[in-house]
């Protein structure tokens, strides 16, 4: 019968070292606002340069949905 390795504290540790979570790598764009890297900046709209996001029509639907809530109450 195989005699089982120790399992000490100091290894457990050691594994663990690794499960650290990594904090969100952060782009700014022209703007200076910062945003989640290969991502559109939700304050803007932009991406790579570009607008691809229409936040004014995004608002205002939202605006809509939140008042039609208002009124079923």
């Amino acid at each position: 019968m195989v005699v089982r390795m120790r399992h000490t504290r100091a290894h457990t540790r050691n594994r663990r070292s690794h499960h650290a979570l990594a904090k969100p790598a952060l782009s700014k764009d022209e703007n200076g606002q910062p945003h989640l890297r290969h991502r559109v900046s939700k304050a803007t709209g932009i991406y790579r340069g570009r607008k691809v996001m229409d936040l004014s029509r995004k608002t205002e639907k939202k605006a809509k949905k939140s008042s039609a809530a208002k009124s079923a109450r």
